[in-house]
């Protein structure tokens, strides 16, 4: 079975249509698909729920497809950065299920595992538990979230081998192993493609039983840099 795609939009054909759900891998804007995201945008797909920590920044990363009002809804653990999800959940243009990140985190490795859902004990008390079956354990009372299974994930991963095995690269780790095990059908953004057998086994992160599809984009991710430190004068 070929994975290799020779292009991200190649690598979306088929796969994505109006009103599924997402999911896509990152942490901001580290380790985040950004050619998958692009391709995403392009295809003009609607009325989309995409889960992810959060919504990148304006403009860029998951930013473009709020712009073109692309997503319906953000199943997140933050908005702190991003004006245009800000304004236009606070108008109500945007659905928002607001969940901690750990949960988060839990909900799609979950979802990977076959596992239907389980109890927290994180939100207890609070606007996240409302609606939903608590349960006591230990004289401690849990509320129970249900697993996310997507119908597509889009990760990103610095090196891949062409059956599929992912290595990632540092904190861009962060949501994309659990994103991909998570996803009915998962297209993998890689810096790198090496043959089978290239990659130790032992430093395999992901296996590609998860890994549907395969697009290569070398280009570095972009780095907004914030300076804050004044210029070093001179002596």
């Amino acid at each position: 079975m070929n994975k290799v795609y020779p292009s991200a939009a190649d690598a979306l054909k088929g796969l994505v249509a109006d009103g599924q759900l997402l999911a896509v891998g990152g942490f901001g804007l580290c380790g985040i698909p950004e050619a998958l995201i692009a391709a995403l945008r392009d295809s003009g797909v609607q009325g989309l729920t995409v889960i992810s920590n959060n919504a990148g920044v304006d403009g860029f990363g998951l930013g473009q497809l709020l712009e073109t009002r692309q997503i319906k809804k953000m199943i997140s653990s933050y908005v702190g950065e991003n004006k245009e999800f800000e304004r236009q959940f606070l108008a109500g243009e945007l659905e928002l299920e607001f969940t901690p990140q750990g949960t988060l985190a839990e909900k799609l490795r979950a979802g990977g595992a076959g596992i239907p859902a389980f109890f927290v004990r994180t939100g207890v008390g609070t606007v996240i538990a409302e609606g939903k079956e608590t349960r006591e354990f230990d004289g401690q009372t849990y509320v129970m979230e249900r697993a996310l299974v997507p119908d597509v994930s889009l990760v990103k991963a610095w090196k891949a081998d062409k059956s599929g095995n992912l290595v990632f690269r540092r904190t861009a780790r962060n949501f994309n192993p659990a994103a991909a095990m998570a996803g009915k059908v998962t297209v993998v953004e890689v810096e790198q493609l090496v043959e089978v057998g290239e990659i130790d086994p032992d430093a395999v992160h992901l296996p590609g039983i998860y890994v549907h599809r395969i697009v290569v984009n070398a280009t570095p991710e972009k780095r907004i840099e914030k300076r804050t430190l004044s210029p070093k004068k001179e002596s």
